[in-house]
């Protein structure tokens, strides 16, 4: 009896220990379907009925040439050229066409009550006529503000005898990647339209140096350009710009040009017409792990300097080899960082640059100048004919001293200096990081080289200080970039 009712006990106690595991695993999900439901919303109406009054559908057209009628395009010298242009003239369609009208569409939104709209430069660029459609129908002319091609944003004005519904600009850099965004426009020239989604990458990078992307799978189709991409409070994150996809149409990898950058130029365009950037005067590159060894760095981050022409950051004390770590306070991240930064500092301010040189922090004053002004324009210092050449090999490299002929030769300005690369090692570590013949070594461990003695008392000086690599800049075409090579 009383084996009976230990046997008859046990599975009892494993019922009771597997109802308790299924309560606990039903209120964990329950916990989690809760928190699910809170932060994924039940509608995106009221949402939309607050956001739809500020966007807009835009219609541009222009003026085009005609072509040479309606007949087939075929390639010089084809047997059928003859033959078709002998068709068309018998049938009196072989002349130029007439000029004819083009129209496209896009989106925008509103920014002011008195008219101010966002879009793209792409949408509106060469039209000579841009017509608003609101959501309420209500139709107006637009006149183009400024443009801005760099960012792909222009601003345009209507005239209105009412205020206008509008929306303002929300912060992108506190857009998460799973934060919920809507985006409104004309896709496919459909009329107004809403897609859902999340934000699926930041700080995304297509082909501008101020590109910051928020990537998203909000469904964006042609036609969703320069219309608006909102935060779930409403708010402008980013101006829907771009979308990758094999057939032109959304797979859901559409870019939207941060808000955080798009709201300066806007303000600018606003005020001026026209962009008006900062400007440092440096030329720069990421700091790559390597690099950061090579110069003793404890992390590979900030942007270091690679050439200082004529203008403020010369007339600040800013030198080649220099790594800058912190702009106007705030800590450099990289190059793209800086740039950006950069160009959103106005013009005529004095900021503070906190730089990295020799293993030693200095904070600088400079005074920034305009970057559309100062664009293209670089000063080269002439500095003195070197010694007659000489030749050596070593980290995988020949190199020569420059003669005033191998400079001309290599189209190089007057006056310059270094050491020619005259062959490298199609298996060393240097042909790997893209040196080739005829790149010009300026400097080696920061300092300048102009013998082939000096660039071999560098490698001496790294390896005695334990370093694992060593830091030399090279000159192409004019362009300086770093690059570190090993030393084992």
């Amino acid at each position: 009896m009383t084996i009976a009712k230990t046997a008859d006990a046990a599975p009892v106690r494993r019922t009771g220990l597997f109802l308790a595991l299924t309560l606990g695993i039903g209120l964990a999900l329950a916990q989690v379907s809760q928190a699910v439901a809170q932060t994924m919303p039940d509608s995106f109406a009221d949402l939309a009925e607050k956001i739809s009054p500020s966007v807009v559908n835009i219609t541009t057209s222009s003026v085009v040439a005609g072509g040479m009628g309606d007949g087939p395009t075929l390639p010089d010298g084809s047997p059928f050229q003859d033959f078709f242009k002998d068709f068309m003239d018998r049938n009196g369609n072989g002349g130029p066409a007439e000029p004819r009208r083009s129209e496209a569409l896009g989106s925008g939104f509103v920014v002011s009550e008195d008219g101010f709209i966002v879009t793209n430069n792409h949408v509106i660029e060469g039209a000579d006529d841009i017509e608003i459609e609101f959501f309420s129908g209500d139709r107006l002319k637009a006149k183009l503000v400024g443009t801005d091609t760099k960012t792909d944003i222009a601003l345009l004005k209507v005239e209105s005898d009412k205020p206008l519904p509008f929306v303002t600009f929300g912060d992108s850099d506190l857009m998460r990647v799973g934060d919920w965004v809507v985006a409104m426009g004309n896709p496919l020239g459909q009329g107004f339209s809403v897609s859902a989604g999340i934000v699926s990458a930041r700080n995304r990078a297509i082909s501008g140096a101020f590109d910051d992307f928020i990537q998203t799978d909000a469904a964006i189709n042609r036609g969703n350009s320069g219309g608006p991409l909102f935060n779930m409070d409403g708010q402008v994150v980013g101006v829907n710009t771009a979308i990758m996809s094999p057939n032109g149409g959304s797979i859901g990898i559409g870019f939207s040009m941060a808000s955080n950058v798009v709201s300066d130029v806007v303000d600018q365009l606003r005020e001026f017409g026209e962009t008006r950037r900062g400007w440092l005067g440096v030329r720069i590159q990421d700091v790559t792990p390597d690099v950061a060894e090579a110069m003793g760095l404890t992390a590979s981050k900030g942007a270091l300097i690679t050439d200082v022409p004529d203008g403020p950051a010369k007339d600040a004390g800013m030198l080649s080899g220099d790594v800058i770590v912190t702009f106007d306070g705030k800590e450099v991240a990289d190059t793209r960082d800086l740039v950006r930064r950069v160009a959103g500092a106005p013009v005529g301010q004095a900021v503070s640059v906190v730089v990295l040189r020799e293993g030693a922090s200095q904070t600088l004053s400079v005074t920034l100048g305009r970057r559309e002004t100062a664009e293209g324009e670089e000063t080269v210092t002439p500095a003195a004919t070197p010694a007659e050449p000489a030749k050596g090999e070593l980290l995988g490299l020949t190199v020569a001293e420059l003669s005033p002929s191998d400079a001309e030769g290599l189209g190089l300005p007057k006056g310059s200096e270094g050491l020619v690369i005259t062959d490298v090692d199609v298996n060393a570590e240097a042909y790997e990081k893209g040196l080739r013949q005829g790149d010009l070594i300026t400097e080696a461990g920061q300092q300048k080289v102009l013998k082939v003695q000096d660039l071999k008392d560098r490698v001496t000086e790294a390896k005695d200080a334990g370093r694992k690599s060593l830091l030399l800049l090279i000159r192409r075409d004019g362009d300086p970039r770093f690059v570190a090579l090993s030393l084992e």
